[in-house]
C-alpha cells in the first residue's frame, strides 16, 4: 500500500513536471522561433538592433507615447484632433479596424502618430497597434491585432477607407528598429506612404525592438488609387 502510495506521487511529480515544461514551451517556443527567423531574412529585416536598448522601468506597452522614448510625449497624442479612420489588412483578418487620430491607448484601438500624414496625403501615415503572443492572436483584440504583423510579406495588400475613400497600399519594406531610432517617424513627401508599427518578439516581456512594415500608395490611371467608399 505505501509503495502504492510512493509510486503515485512519483507519477504525479512526473506528470507535473512535463505540464510545466509543455507551458514553458508553449509559451517561449513563438519567441525563440522569432529571433531564429528574423536573422535569416536579413535582407528586408535590417537593421537589426542591439539587444541593449532603452527599457524604461514603468514600461506601459498599451500607450503609444512610451513606444519611442524620444518621440513626442503623451501629451502630444492626448492633444491631436481626434477623428477616426478604418484599415484593413486581408491577409492577417482584420477587418475596418479602427485608427484613431488623437489619444495613445492601444487597448482601445490602433493609433496613429501625432504630426504623420492622412492616409492618401503625400508624407507618412504611421500607424501603431499592441501585439501579445501570436497562439493568442485575434484580429477583432485591439491589444492582439498586430501579433501577425511579422507575417507580412512585399506586395500584401492594405486598405485605408478616409472621410469616405478608400486607399489602397501595397507592402514594400520590412524592418526592425531600436525604440530609439525616430527616422521610421520622419516624413517622406516624394509618395504617399503607411507605415505600420508593432513591438516585437510578440509577446516578449520587454519587447525590445520595434518592427516597421511599410507600404506605398498604389498608383492608378496615373493617379493615387483612391475609390469612394460604398
Amino acid at each position: 500500500m505505501v509503495k502504492n502510495k510512493k509510486n503515485l506521487i512519483k507519477m504525479l511529480a512526473v506528470m507535473s513536471g512535463l505540464s510545466g515544461f509543455i507551458i514553458l514551451a508553449y509559451v517561449f517556443f513563438p519567441l525563440i522561433s522569432y529571433d531564429i527567423n528574423s536573422k535569416k531574412f536579413t535582407s528586408y529585416l535590417s537593421p537589426i538592433p542591439d539587444e541593449k536598448v532603452f527599457v524604461q522601468q514603468s514600461y506601459d506597452n498599451t500607450k503609444a507615447s512610451n513606444w519611442f522614448p524620444d518621440g513626442a510625449p503623451s501629451v502630444d497624442f492626448s492633444t491631436s484632433n481626434v477623428g477616426y479612420y478604418n484599415i484593413s489588412i486581408p491577409k492577417l483578418k482584420i477587418d475596418t479596424a479602427v485608427v484613431s487620430i488623437g489619444g495613445e491607448d492601444l487597448s482601445k484601438s490602433l493609433i496613429q502618430y501625432p504630426g504623420t500624414a492622412l492616409p492618401g496625403k503625400d508624407g507618412n501615415a504611421v500607424i501603431f497597434g499592441h501585439s501579445i503572443l501570436p497562439q493568442f492572436y485575434n484580429p477583432k483584440d485591439y491589444l492582439a491585432m498586430f501579433s501577425m504583423l511579422p507575417t507580412l510579406e512585399t506586395g500584401d495588400d492594405i486598405s485605408v477607407s478616409y472621410d469616405g475613400v478608400i486607399y489602397k497600399y501595397k507592402v514594400d519594406n520590412k524592418v526592425e528598429v531600436s525604440p530609439t531610432d525616430l527616422q521610421v517617424l520622419e516624413q517622406d513627401v516624394s509618395d504617399s506612404f503607411l507605415t505600420l508599427v508593432t513591438c516585437v518578439p510578440p509577446g516578449h516581456p520587454l519587447m525590445p525592438r520595434r518592427l516597421i512594415i511599410r507600404a506605398r500608395l498604389v498608383p492608378f490611371g496615373g493617379q493615387a488609387n483612391a475609390a469612394i467608399g460604398n
